[in-house]
């Protein structure tokens, strides 16, 4: 019989990752929109009283208006940019975790679990997610 350790080839051996492999770790791009999923949700749920505030400036009285207004000229004590950039990133959570979450609809409704089908999806989420955002920012600041 013919000793078959030594003349196989080495197999790769496939194990859990250390935290010294972060550095040199390259996520999937479908595991990269399933963590911004969650990072999304997260933002929308911290900032959630924000949202609540915005909300009851808006509707309350016209003066409440007028102070809802200003915190995007202005600010209130803070500078109006800070405000906006606080209203983009909410604008990306929600698009992103919108559209991330269609994209885990379809899959588990068509059971399209393979990797060709998670990495157009995931090219799919970031294309419609991040211009639709770019968009929405650039009416936000003022540009059109």
């Amino acid at each position: 019989m013919a000793d078959t350790s030594t003349t196989s080839t080495q197999r790769p051996v496939f194990r859990n990752i250390n935290i010294t492999d972060l550095a040199s770790y390259r996520l999937p791009l479908a595991g990269i929109v399933s963590i911004l999923h969650r990072v999304s949700g997260l933002l929308m749920f911290l900032l959630l009283p924000f949202i609540v505030w915005l909300l009851d400036n808006s509707l309350s009285t016209e003066i409440s208006f007028g102070v809802f207004t200003a915190a995007f000229d202005g600010g209130l004590g803070l500078p109006g940019v800070l405000v906006k950039l606080v209203g983009l990133a909410l604008i990306w959570a929600y698009l992103h975790h919108l559209i991330a979450g269609l994209r885990h609809l379809w899959m588990d409704a068509t059971h399209s679990v393979t990797k060709q089908h998670g990495h157009s999806s995931a090219i799919a989420t970031v294309a419609i997610s991040v211009p639709l955002t770019l968009l929405l920012g650039a009416k936000l600041f003022g540009l059109f």
